[in-house]
């Protein structure tokens, strides 16, 4: 046993020390998640979370996202917080889990098998038992688990975000066939949850695909749709929602309509909510990449995507928190709007990141937030903040201008009212030799 991998199962005071020896070996990051996802994977107690998910290992991948936004000695830091919230997360009993299973043949047809009888056990180990994972592999998992919004959609997007942090890690060999796996185990398991996507089909009266275009309608068009998606019954909203799709809606259009909705739920949303509300943004993501990728989503996943929205309280509009400025606006907005959220100053920071994308566009205001959740111990908030603004980075290329900054504005919001410890990153950076935080 490696130092490291002894952090790994039992993590000590000496935890960032032993990461910062091992980051800076010749495979680097990427080498250091691989051992960590082969060391933990199998031993997380995930039956044991059921119907959620620990985001300790989803998240590494929000950090590998998040890594061009950042220098480097804030991506070291949050790396090494979230593999260590990593290598929090509850253990099974030694002997049970899916440590415990055998591996199969690595068949399809089995895998296929495992996941329509709703199998775990078997579904991991046929998908442990594959060679040579492929991100296609992760497809057909993530393309299966489509229409199953058990808790909140989780099972495709973990689907996606395993295969990317397989992308990331260089298609590992033994990683990748645990990420595989625990895919594979995921998709499978219950709760199963196709009520929004059975009852979509009824409405939608045809599988003729969304078509794949850029948003041309006009902002107030996208604005009385988020007003659908917030203010109406869930009985409504399905009949609304399909009938747009069914009038021939493209997927921009249909996508600047939810991001405006989430943007006002995560407003909206109470401090104790404030990460739970964030995954509309993630979800989001998943689902306008995995268009830009294919060209195309089922018309279903569009109306859960509106009905998942829809499930999140909306407030008054009075009660609607409203960016206010500062009464002297910082010198460099940047600075000033890191300080805004570190600082707990939700509308504070809502004005500033308006400020500061009226100048200077989106990328700024995104190196922000990814300082700002890069300060925060993921174990803390569940990895909501990086895994939201993640989610931000992603779905800023799909937007038009004005929804682009209803969504920054939401984040800013977000993580300003959700600050929690950063005593595990100033370790981290102590560790590391790295001074004060690093500013945009």
């Amino acid at each position: 046993m490696t130092p490291w991998f002894t952090e790994l199962q039992q993590p000590s005071g000496e935890f960032f020390r032993v990461f910062t020896a091992r980051v800076r070996a010749a495979d680097g990051p990427a080498g250091t998640v691989r051992e960590a996802v082969e060391r933990l994977t199998a031993g997380v107690d995930w039956a044991g979370y059921l119907p959620h998910i620990p985001h300790g290992l989803l998240g590494l991948q929000g950090v590998f996202r998040l890594q061009g936004l950042l220098a480097e000695p804030s991506f070291l830091r949050v790396l090494a917080t979230q593999l260590h919230a990593f290598a929090l997360e509850a253990r099974s009993a030694p002997g049970t889990g899916l440590g415990a299973i055998g591996t199969g043949s690595g068949h399809w047809g089995n895998l296929e098998l495992a996941l329509n009888r709703h199998r775990p056990a078997l579904a991991w180990g046929e998908a442990r038992a594959v060679a040579q994972p492929a991100v296609a592999d992760f497809r057909r998992l993530e393309a299966w688990g489509e229409k199953d919004m058990a808790n909140v959609g989780h099972k495709s997007v973990c689907a996606r975000g395993l295969a990317e942090l397989f992308a990331s890690l260089g298609q590992p060999g033994e990683a990748g066939r645990m990420l595989l796996a625990l895919a594979a185990w995921l998709c499978a398991s219950e709760p199963i949850d196709t009520f929004w996507h059975d009852r979509a089909g009824r409405r939608l009266e045809t599988q003729a695909a969304v078509p794949h275009r850029v948003a041309t309608l006009p902002l107030e068009t996208h604005r009385a749709g988020a007003r659908e998606i917030c203010d109406s019954g869930l009985v409504d909203l399905l009949d609304r929602f399909s009938e747009r799709i069914r009038a021939g809606a493209g997927s921009g259009d249909l996508l600047a309509t939810l991001v405006l909705a989430a943007a006002e739920k995560q407003l909206d949303a109470r401090r104790d909510l404030e990460g739970k509300t964030a995954w509309n943004f993630v979800f989001l993501a998943t689902l306008a990449k995995r268009v830009a990728e294919a060209g195309q989503a089922t018309p279903q996943a569009w109306v859960q995507a509106a009905a998942l929205v829809n499930l999140f309280p909306t407030g008054e509009d009075e009660d609607r928190p409203q960016a206010r400025a500062p009464k002297v606006l910082p010198p460099e907005l940047g600075l000033g709007l890191l300080d805004a959220i570190l600082d707990g100053e939700p509308q504070q920071a809502m004005a500033l990141a308006q400020r500061l994308l009226e100048r200077e566009g989106p990328q700024p205001v995104l190196r922000v937030l990814a300082e700002a959740a890069a300060n925060n111990d993921p174990a803390f908030n569940h990895s909501h903040q990086v895994l939201a603004v993640a989610a931000g980075a992603e779905l800023c290329g799909h937007l038009p201008g004005p929804v682009q900054e209803a969504m920054l504005v939401a984040l800013a919001k977000f993580l300003g009212n959700g600050q929690g410890s950063s005593d595990l990153g100033r370790l981290a950076d102590a560790a590391l030799g790295q001074g004060a935080r690093p500013m945009p």
